[in-house]
């Protein structure tokens, strides 16, 4: 068994070679094994929930299925964003929780998000345990039985429990902002417009009726010509949009431009720095992020700290760290004080907060960061790992940051799960990162041939 666990938990087509409902009941019995103490007094509790996608359902019975083997009383929450589920497996002290959802992926795919007690991902270590228990079939031995089998609740009100925890998060009315929220027809639907409505703002909802089979459908944080099209019809002040378990949030500005990952992180950070939260005086980013975030940062007085790719790698940071802002270009935004993982709809709700305080508009306030040209070319090689490190390659991107200077970065690096070097060049100009770019991939393939 190659390895299971990617940047964001087991993901794969539902029902396909990978991520079958066997799969999904042992990884269940053995995360149920390895995140809870052996304690005979103690029955296990587990927090269960999904995105709306068609195969969750097959899914979350595999799931509960596991997990009451193992022994953990289990609490489903149905559907519900990933940061719903995290945050409930804080505040009932379960012992962990799984979210089944495969994100912006199309609804074909799904996935399998672990978190410990507390709410938190992850860390390597973890994972690497819960694979080496599936790969033993540690699942298959030593099970409970009669009353030591676990049982199964239902938790009706969850989405209210959060919606009131994340208006109580906001640090200011919304009243007078007028937006539209692309929810994906997804995990968000139910929420987000609920959420942004109690927080004062009048909210028009796109693509919040999720069918099972709709999830990310043209819509969402990656399809945002909707939201853009419907903020100019309506003449809205901004668009938002999730992802298809909320866990992300672009937004778009009153006269329909993108506002990224990096620009919303900008916006957030330079409000805490003026109001004193922002601990450290640092944000967290990964090493995704563009350089205008770099170089706005630096003039703002503000410090960045870089992390590998993948929003668990951000969360470690900001704990090990003790600090209060990070995300990702992609747009999940992690707030400790608010949330143990990136959460969508509270950085939509803090994103309008600014707005609404600052009395500017969203183009202005993202004006902080001149976002650099940015190119990215897949590389697929014979050896990722060889391909990335040959001394040809390592001589072409010492020339061109070389070439670059301060105006530009390259960043090289090979796939974690698939046979390819991702070459990635910013500079002054398009033109510019992407000659660098291809004369770099070019070096690439001559040094590990697929």
């Amino acid at each position: 068994m190659g390895r299971l666990f990617g940047t964001d938990g087991v993901r794969g087509l539902a029902n396909g070679e990978l991520l079958t409902p066997e799969l999904a009941l042992s990884v269940a019995v053995a995360a149920a094994r390895v995140l809870v103490e052996t304690d005979s007094s103690h029955q296990p509790l587990a927090i269960v929930g999904r995105d709306p996608r068609a195969s969750g359902e097959m899914l979350e019975a595999a799931v509960v299925a596991g997990l009451t083997s193992a022994g953990a009383n289990v609490v489903r929450v149905g559907v519900l964003p990933t940061p719903a589920v995290a945050y409930l497996v804080g505040q009932t002290n379960a012992d962990l929780g799984v979210m089944l959802s495969a994100s912006h992926n199309p609804m074909a795919d799904n996935g399998i998000k672990l978190f410990a007690a507390g709410g938190a991902k992850l860390p390597d270590e973890l994972e690497e345990r819960i694979e080496k228990a599936v790969a033993d079939g540690h699942g298959l031995v030593g099970r409970p039985t009669g009353a030591a089998i676990g049982r199964v609740h239902d938790l009706l009100d969850g989405a209210e429990h959060y919606i009131k925890h994340l208006v109580e998060s906001t640090p200011h009315p919304l009243e007078g902002l007028k937006v539209v929220v692309d929810c994906a027809n997804g995990a968000a639907s139910e929420v987000a417009p609920v959420a942004y409505r109690e927080a004062g703002a009048e909210v028009i909802a796109i693509h919040a009726d999720p069918d099972g089979l709709n999830i990310n459908e043209n819509c969402g944080s990656t399809h945002l010509e909707q939201v853009r099209e419907a903020v100019l019809r309506e003449g809205a002040d901004l668009g938002l949009a999730h992802d298809g378990d909320a866990d992300r949030c672009l937004a778009v500005t009153a006269a329909g431009d993108v506002v990224d990952g990096d620009q919303i992180m900008a916006i957030l950070a330079v409000a805490m720095h003026e109001a004193g939260t922002l601990t450290g005086n640092t944000l967290v980013a990964t090493v995704m992020s563009n350089l205008g975030l770099r170089l706005a940062m630096k003039q703002s007085g503000i410090r960045l700290v870089e992390t590998k790719v993948g929003d668990r790698y951000v969360l470690e940071e900001l704990q090990s760290g003790g600090y209060a802002l990070g995300g990702e270009q992609s747009g999940h935004i992690v707030m400790p004080a608010f949330a143990t993982t990136g959460d969508g709809v509270l950085t939509g709700l803090h994103l309008m907060a600014q707005v609404a305080a600052s009395g500017k508009s969203l183009a202005d306030l993202a004006a902080v960061v001149h976002t650099l040209p940015q190119v990215l070319i897949n590389v697929r090689v014979g050896d990722r790992e060889a391909g990335a490190a040959a001394p040809t390659v390592q001589a072409a991107v010492a020339l061109a940051e070389n070439e670059l200077g301060e105006t530009g970065r390259v960043l090289l690096r090979p796939s974690g799960t698939e046979p390819l070097v991702r070459v990635m060049v910013e500079a002054a100009t398009e033109e510019k990162a992407r000659a660098v770019a291809e004369r770099i991939a070019d070096e690439v393939r001559s040094a590990s041939p697929a």
